[in-house]
């Protein structure tokens, strides 16, 4: 989709932001875009690992863990 635009697309859409904003918003504009893409960027990893079957995430059964999940009985005598 970007890639269509080229270098003379970019540099129109820089000269109308700076029309719009002015250039003492401009830098602030630009951080603001950068963290919000790179929250993207993680969020979308984040959902992409999560539908990933992962078999370290589940603890092993061991006979120890079953026992420590078993009600105790009580002893009647």
């Amino acid at each position: 989709m970007l890639s269509s635009i080229g270098i003379p697309g970019l540099i129109l859409i820089l000269i109308i932001a700076l029309v719009i904003f002015g250039p003492s918003k401009l830098p602030e504009i630009g951080r603001a875009f950068g963290r919000t893409l790179s929250e993207f960027k993680t969020a979308a990893k984040d959902l992409t690992k999560d539908e990933e079957p992962d078999q370290s995430s589940e603890p092993a059964k061991t006979p120890e863990a079953t026992k420590a999940m078993e009600p105790a009985k009580k002893e009647v005598s």
